[in-house]
C-alpha cells in the first residue's frame, strides 16, 4: 500500500471553474514526486488539497491507507500535523528573528517545550547552513537565506512528507542553489517530498517519479529519464520540447 495516495481528485475555484479534474498517483515513503507543467495546469493547487488550503470537490487523499476526511476539523489537524508546505513567498514574521519564526509554531500550536524546541530549531538552522543567522531578521537576510529559514520552519513541525511549491521561483539566479543545496540534503536523508519546481535539471537529479500535469490531469508519470527525455504523449513531448531549450 503506498504511503500517500491521491485517488481522483477534482477541486475548482470559487467561481466554480474546475482546477483538478480526476488526479490520481501515489507516492512511497522516502520517495521525491516532483510536479511539472505549465503554468495554470494545477500543480500548486494540488498541494494545498492536500493540506487542505483547498477543499476538494470529490476524491479521496490517503495517508498510510487512511483516507483524510477534510471535512472534519479534528481530521484535518491531524493530517496538517503529518504535512508541511513551504510556499514560493517565504511568509516569514518580519518582526521575529529567524530563531523565533522557527520556534513559535512548535511552541505555541503543538505546546511543545520551548527549550526542547529551542535546542532542535538552532540544528535545524545549522543544517540548512544558517547556524550563524539565527539572530538575525528577514530583513537582514538574503531571499535564498528567508527561504531556508522557511523551510527549517517547516521541518521544525516534525512532518511526514514536506511540499515544496515553487520555492526557488521569486529567488535571483545566484540564490537558487543554495535553496536547492538544502532541498538536496533532505533527500538523502530519505524526506518524502512532493515538489513543484520549473527548475529541471533539479527535477532530474533528485526526482524518483515526475508527474507531468496539464489542464488540471495527470498526463503522464514516470521517472525523471522517461519524462524528460523519453515522454510518450504529444502533449508531454511539446512541453519538454519547448522547456528544455531553455
Amino acid at each position: 500500500m503506498a504511503y500517500l495516495s491521491i485517488e481522483n481528485i477534482f477541486a475548482s475555484y470559487k467561481d466554480d471553474k474546475p482546477v483538478l479534474t480526476g488526479v490520481g498517483f501515489s507516492v512511497e515513503k522516502g520517495e521525491i514526486a516532483s510536479l511539472i507543467g505549465p503554468s495554470g495546469s494545477g500543480k500548486s493547487t494540488l498541494l494545498r488539497v492536500l493540506v487542505g488550503l483547498t477543499k476538494p470537490k470529490s476524491g479521496r487523499v490517503l495517508l498510510d491507507g487512511v483516507p483524510i476526511s477534510y471535512a472534519n476539523k479534528k481530521a484535518l489537524r491531524e493530517a496538517r500535523d503529518r504535512f508541511a508546505i513551504v510556499f514560493q513567498q517565504y511568509n516569514l514574521f518580519q518582526n521575529m528573528t529567524a530563531l523565533r519564526n522557527v520556534t513559535i509554531a512548535p511552541i505555541k500550536v503543538k505546546k511543545r517545550n520551548p527549550q526542547e524546541v529551542e535546542k532542535e530549531a538552532i540544528v535545524l538552522l545549522e543544517k540548512v547552513g544558517l547556524g550563524e543567522k539565527l539572530n538575525s531578521y528577514p530583513d537582514e537576510l538574503s531571499g535564498g537565506q528567508q527561504q531556508r529559514v522557511a523551510i527549517a520552519r517547516a521541518l521544525a513541525l516534525k512532518p511526514d512528507i514536506l511540499l515544496l511549491d515553487e520555492v526557488t521561483s521569486a529567488l535571483d539566479p545566484e540564490l537558487i542553489n543554495e535553496v536547492l543545496d538544502t532541498i538536496r540534503l533532505l533527500a538523502r536523508e530519505g524526506m518524502t517530498m512532493v515538489i513543484v519546481s520549473h527548475e529541471m535539471a533539479f527535477v532530474r537529479e533528485v526526482s524518483s517519479k515526475v508527474v507531468f500535469m496539464d489542464e488540471g490531469k495527470v498526463v503522464e508519470i514516470g521517472n525523471p529519464k522517461e519524462i524528460l527525455d523519453h515522454p510518450k504523449t504529444a502533449r508531454a513531448r511539446e512541453f519538454m520540447a519547448k522547456i528544455l531549450r531553455h
